[in-house]
């Protein structure tokens, strides 16, 4: 139960499991073709989304560097651990940076964004950089408002980290205009490590014209040009796309708004359990990711709760990340997760607060009072 890897479906592993067969075959350019067609449709695009044999971390530089150039000016979005590492990445690279930031815990202010974009009268500002749903801390930022201050804009780029939001939550890559959304397979996707996603609009690959930033197994114009001939510039994961192309078969089948709702329902019979064991969500309450659940343990320490319910239940749960570490847990609900295993959670942390005195036997049986009328939808 944490957010990323993953559970992973029977079918996916006998998928993984097949034997390789070559890239260059007319039977892995079939895969490549049917992948590549249910892709588009879970990010709801008409534009091109390249996989790539790397994590999300691989396809957010490759955003960056394939559309922007040593000494331009980004905004960059903080209020977590992901938003953290783009402001390194950007300033790796020789980016100008501007930080719009929230304390940890609480979502980006879209009015930041729209005052410092439309203070930019030269239009120096060339891309806005932010995490969709920040997983270190459960918080899903106003992506559809910020985007809308992006576009009136005109001139800057949305470099979108989506990936714990991808196959989690709606991201209407068209509707919302988009210019580039990163994801990796082992969060929504269901399937394990080693996969990266990335959409590019019409309007990223115009500024890719322009890019002077050094790039060599991530230019993406190669994996564009190879896409054509449904095929990969280097040696991909063959076996990953074998999953890949039976974990999105399996989410076409449910259809994106069940997909929806059914995360939807997680994170709410999660949330609402928690309150009932009088522990405190530390995200938002109004903006709680789908994917993920972050959870205060006040004087309790986090770390050695995790380790209890690991060792008692089997059950693995997230620590937090940098200055939160042993301060927060977090449980992870995206992905092939279903009503029974939300239910086996709660249960887990109800009895261990329960052993520990912090909470009564009537608490825990109303934490799963609570989760159940959420997972029945009442």
């Amino acid at each position: 139960m944490i957010p990323g890897p993953t559970p992973v479906p029977e079918k996916v592993l006998q998928a993984l499991s097949k034997h390789p067969i070559g890239h260059r075959s007319k039977e892995f350019q079939d895969l490549v073709e049917s992948t590549t067609k249910n892709l588009q449709w879970l990010h709801q695009t008409q534009n091109d989304v390249l996989t790539i044999t790397g994590s999300g971390t691989a396809a957010m530089e490759a955003g960056i560097i394939n559309t922007l150039s040593k000494g331009d000016k980004v905004i960059c979005g903080e209020n977590g651990k992901f938003g953290e590492r783009w402001i390194k990445v950007a300033k790796e690279f020789g980016l100008e940076v501007i930080k719009i930031d929230s304390e940890w815990g609480t979502p980006l202010n879209p009015e930041e964004f729209k005052k410092v974009l439309e203070e930019d009268k030269q239009k120096e500002i060339k891309a806005v950089i932010l995490t969709h749903s920040e997983t270190s801390t459960g918080v899903v930022n106003d992506l559809e408002t910020i985007s809308s201050y992006i576009r009136s804009h005109s001139r800057a780029l949305s470099i979108i980290d989506c990936v714990t939001s991808i196959g989690a939550c709606n991201v209407p890559v068209d509707e919302w205009e988009l210019d580039i959304v990163a994801s990796g397979s082992q969060k929504g996707y269901m399937i394990p490590p080693g996969l990266s996603f990335i959409s590019m609009s019409q309007k990223a690959w115009e500024a890719s014209e322009k890019s002077n930033l050094p790039k060599f197994y991530l230019n993406l114009k190669s994996y564009r040009k190879s896409l054509l001939s449904n095929s990969n510039p280097y040696t991909p994961a063959v076996n990953l796309v074998f999953a890949l192309d039976e974990a999105l078969k399996m989410m076409r089948e449910e259809g994106l708004d069940k997909i929806f709702l059914r995360h939807n329902k997680h994170k709410l019979a999660m949330s609402n359990a928690i309150k009932a064991l009088n522990l405190e969500l530390f995200a938002d309450e109004k903006y709680l990711s789908p994917s993920i659940t972050a959870i205060k343990t006040g004087e309790m320490d986090a770390e050695e709760f995790r380790k209890t319910i690991k060792n008692k239940f089997d059950i693995l749960l997230a620590g937090g990340q940098d200055h939160l570490k042993g301060k927060i847990f977090r449980v992870g609900h995206l992905g092939y997760i279903n009503d029974r295993d939300i239910i086996s959670v709660i249960s887990a942390i109800s009895t261990t607060l329960l052993e520990i005195g912090k909470i009564t036997a009537q608490q825990a049986g109303e934490a799963l009072v609570v989760a159940s009328r959420y997972l029945e939808g009442k």
